[in-house]
């Protein structure tokens, strides 16, 4: 008999005899009180397996708290940030897409660090294929931004889906979502940037020198103006993508 099977503490008679059995074998029934018992054999890995399940079932019910405090998690920063804190990102991660979830956000622009140009923008984007997170903080000390379905680059048309939103914290937390109206999620040339449209303007506007703004009203998200007056003057910006 190999090492590894241990004897059980328990006997069987068989015809009067009386003998051990290996602890890998379980007694199912006895035939008749002349035959050997039927006797099914367990190997140690299915015993240990049986074991695993049997533990898995009396810690069912504590999944669920684990799985919520999994879903709670906030995005992480692979860079510093000027702008955004745990209080920002716990808001947001609410309203990002599942695609989103899981990776790090890796800082792409910042005026603190590359200037501030437009265009220098479009060129750290270049090439990126995953969508991006801007936020801007004005002169009032006011944060608000807008997450794109795709990167920032200069074209002809409108481009985007509707997982594009923009959000704004002020100072309560607010998010617009896709109004379903029209498609004018972003459009950007060398002179501007823009966010949203329709009647009434753009939901948020960039200069070249992303110094000068503008937020209003637009059927795109069916916003409120993001910052607390309509023209505004940039004092930080940042961009974030998702880091794969």
């Amino acid at each position: 008999m190999q090492p590894s099977v241990l004897r059980v503490q328990k006997l069987t008679e068989r015809r009067g005899v009386m003998k051990l059995l290996p602890e890998n074998m379980k007694v199912l029934y006895f035939a008749s009180d002349c035959m050997e018992p039927y006797v099914e054999i367990i190997r140690v890995k299915d015993a240990k397996r049986r074991l695993s399940l049997s533990s898995s079932e009396d810690s069912e019910a504590e999944e669920p708290e684990y799985q919520e405090e999994g879903e709670g998690a906030l995005p992480v920063l692979s860079d510093h940030s000027q702008l955004l804190d745990d209080h920002h990102l716990e808001r947001l991660a609410a309203h990002m897409p599942p695609r989103t979830q899981g990776y790090p956000w890796q800082l792409v622009y910042s005026t603190a660090i590359h200037g501030s140009s437009l265009k220098t923008l479009y060129r750290n984007m270049a090439g990126l294929d995953s969508p991006v997170l801007l936020v801007i903080k004005d002169m009032h000390k006011k944060v608000f931004g807008a997450f794109s379905s795709h990167p920032f680059r200069v074209s002809k048309y409108c481009y985007g889906t509707g997982e594009t939103f923009l959000f704004s914290f002020n100072p309560d937390f607010q998010a617009y979502r896709w109004s379903g109206e029209n498609s004018y999620f972003v459009s950007g040339n060398l002179e501007s940037l823009q966010i949203g449209g329709g009647e009434g303007g753009f939901a948020l506007w960039l200069d070249a020198d992303l110094y000068h703004g503008a937020s209003f009203s637009c059927p795109t998200f069916h916003n409120a103006p993001l910052s607390t007056q309509q023209d505004f003057i940039v004092q930080d910006l940042e961009v974030w993508t998702v880091q794969k």
